[in-house]
């Protein structure tokens, strides 16, 4: 079991074979020659990164003016993207003319940006360029949108192209959005050469902060770190009813967290946890459904968290070590929600896991991959108690590499390569996304009615904390959909959070719901992409798989309504505070889990039929009474909240009783 298992990951880990077909229509197929270019353009974007991030003075003998090293990292990027991502499905495999001409355009406008980044800081080109900056700032705008489009798909085109326009129209609008115009070309600049738009936080955390993380967590794919985490999870959890779904939980999560991308966690682990749940029992479309809600949890699962993290730490203006201990109970609310149902389910339905002698051996897997610990040791030790996060992954991946090639998972020079290109692809992925998604801050920004708007939506709730915060979990959802999770919540964390804040609302908790509910979109039919993607690897109905990750994905609808009105679940309590509010919320949580699933532990099967609805309404409403918070909204006490819950559990066990005796 553990060598197949090592073999299939790492197969999937470092080839595009069993990726869906509509989702490889969105990458090229290069041939060798356009990998290689690729290859070298990461290469020179790290080592700008590297530079930078650690003072080195590699090329000019002083640190790089930030303006300068922004634009000469965005500008690679941004040409890495037209060689990735083809203009239409259409589109030859090759790379064609027009984006080579696109590619040089490119070149040519961030040169000469970068050449005169010191002029335009010090002369605030932003207000004032001269022709030829803003006959290339206009160029580069629509560049902007275009490589937004190709990475983010036609909605964040369409989103984008609005909003970054928006300051040109601002004053024919209704008085509620309206705003006084400026002239398209201070609008091309102030997007171009200001520090609110294109360069803004998503593009600057991103080349910062993100760019190391995303380097190391494919390094650790292709090192060998996937095989291992399945091989562990499996050595681990494998032999309990449900094994498989179980692993998939810890496996997918850990790996979502490292990749930040819940489709691309799907196509990795998928093809393994997948076939393994079915194997023991459980149905195509819940296997697809497991793994879909393991692979979107990984989001917001720390240490890494993805991108999304980051962009938040720097809008709050607080360390990432911050958000990172405040996601920790959220993320274990979560996922444990999820084993509890996977647990019901297989004693429901009388689900084993696999054989012990088929699983890998707890000692040989930790013998195998021990470095794996000591890395994520190192690197989480950087992180919290160093406060180095802008370096500790790039620490962290060169230990990886280093102990990698005294192991069976030595890269060679082709697997290398194909590393390279790898993280090419991601990085010119995520960097399309956010340069566009900046030019969004930057029409808000310019004409400055990202206050006036959070202003107007208090103003329509009616100062209903509940009914903001209702409109903002739909705004959220909305957004989700067209948009990735880090893109969803950079644009309400600009527009929506000001609200929530200015209703009395924790800031921390305020960003922490607009980022999950976004979130949810990956996972909640009509466009629940990651359950999507799992669904064409256990060949099945989208929509099935669909329906079922948000079934089993439910807690995660309540949860952010638990932490924004208790910020105990974020740990921003005292001791008592968070152990209590931790306590009832996981009860409260495998509550509705037992529920939801129609099986309690100590109970059994809830039955069909009215009672067992009863008894599954009585339970599910048990559960949210008990991690509902005390005080906040409602302005229950404690004891009341626990009381109403006993009673509600009473009756569902009585119920359940009497239905035994009928039976008997």
């Amino acid at each position: 079991m553990s060598e197949q298992t090592s073999t299939e990951v790492k197969s999937e880990s470092s080839s595009e074979s069993t990726t869906p077909k509509a989702i490889a229509l969105r990458y090229r197929e290069l041939p060798h020659k356009w990998q290689m270019v690729m290859a070298a353009m990461t290469a020179c974007a790290i080592a700008l990164a590297i530079n930078q991030i650690f003072n080195l003075g590699f090329f000019v003998g002083y640190v790089m003016l930030d303006s300068r090293y922004m634009y000469l990292i965005t500008g690679i990027m941004l040409s890495m993207v037209f060689i990735t991502f083809p203009a239409n499905k259409n589109s030859p495999h090759h790379v064609p003319w027009y984006d080579i001409v696109i590619m040089v355009v490119i070149g040519i406008i961030f040169s000469y940006f970068a050449y005169f980044a010191e002029r335009i800081v010090l002369e605030a080109w932003e207000y004032a360029a001269p022709d030829i900056g803003i006959y290339l700032a206009m160029v580069t705008w629509v560049i902007v949108l275009e490589a937004g489009r190709r990475a983010g798909g036609w909605p964040v085109f369409a989103i984008v192209l609005v909003f970054s326009l928006y300051p040109t129209f601002a004053d024919k609008l209704p008085d509620v959005v309206a705003a006084l115009s400026i002239p398209v070309h201070e609008v091309a600049i102030f997007h171009v050469m200001g520090e609110e738009s294109l360069f803004g936080i998503p593009m600057r955390v991103f080349a910062q902060l993100v760019f190391g993380f995303l380097i190391f967590g494919i390094s650790l794919q292709y090192t060998g770190g996937g095989p291992f985490f399945i091989n562990f999870a499996f050595a681990l959890l494998g032999h309990l009813r449900g094994g498989p779904a179980k692993v998939s939980i810890f496996s997918s999560g850990l790996m979502g967290s490292m990749s930040g991308g819940p489709i691309s966690n799907v196509l990795t682990t998928g093809p393994l946890s997948i076939p393994a749940m079915r194997r023991v029992g459980f149905s195509k479309e819940y296997a697809a459904g497991v793994e879909a809600c393991a692979s979107t949890g990984g989001v917001f699962m720390p240490p890494i968290m993805g991108a999304t993290a980051f962009v938040m730490a720097s809008f709050l203006n607080v360390s990432y070590t911050t958000v990172a201990v405040a996601a920790i109970v959220p993320s274990v609310l979560y996922f444990f929600g999820l084993y509890m149902q996977i647990d019901a389910y297989a004693a429901r339905e009388n689900l084993e896991g696999l054989p012990k002698e088929e699983l890998p051996k707890l000692g040989q897997v930790f013998k195998e991959g021990w470095y794996f610990i000591f890395v994520f040791a190192a690197l989480i030790f950087m992180l919290v108690y160093l406060q180095r996060e802008a370096v500790a992954p790039f620490y962290a991946t060169a230990m990886l590499l280093v102990i990698n090639q005294f192991t069976m998972h030595k890269l060679t020079l082709e697997k290398f390569m194909r590393l390279v290109a790898t993280m090419g692809k991601l990085l010119a992925e995520l960097a399309g996304i956010l340069a566009a998604i900046g030019l969004i801050i930057g029409g808000l920004a310019v004409t400055g009615i990202a206050g006036t708007i959070a202003n107007d939506l208090v103003y329509l709730a009616g100062d209903n904390v509940l009914v903001l915060l209702m409109m903002g979990a739909l705004t959220s959802f909305i957004l989700g959909i067209g948009m990735t999770v880090t893109a969803a919540y950079i644009f309400l964390a600009i527009v929506l959070v000001p609200a929530l804040t200015n209703s009395g609302l924790d800031p921390l908790a305020s960003h922490m719901f607009v980022m999950y509910w976004g979130m949810l979109s990956f996972i909640t039919p009509p466009v629940a992409l990651a359950a999507f993607a799992a669904a064409s690897v256990a060949q099945v109905s989208p929509m099935r798989a669909g329906f079922e990750a948000m079934r089993l994905g439910a807690i995660i609808y309540f949860v952010p309504f638990f932490f924004v009105f208790n910020p105990a679940l974020l740990l921003q309590g005292s001791a008592m505070e968070n152990i209590q509010a931790i306590s009832t919320a996981l009860v409260g949580v495998a509550l509705v889990s037992a529920a939801l699933q129609g099986y309690l532990i100590g109970l059994g099967p809830l039955g069909k039929g009215a009672s067992g609805m009863t008894m599954r309404v009585l339970i599910g409403f048990s559960g949210l009474t008990l991690a509902l918070p005390a005080g906040g909204l409602f302005g229950f006490s404690q004891v009341l909240l626990l009381a109403v819950a006993l009673v509600l559990l009473a009756a569902s066990v009585v119920i359940h009783i009497g239905m035994r005796k009928v039976s008997n």
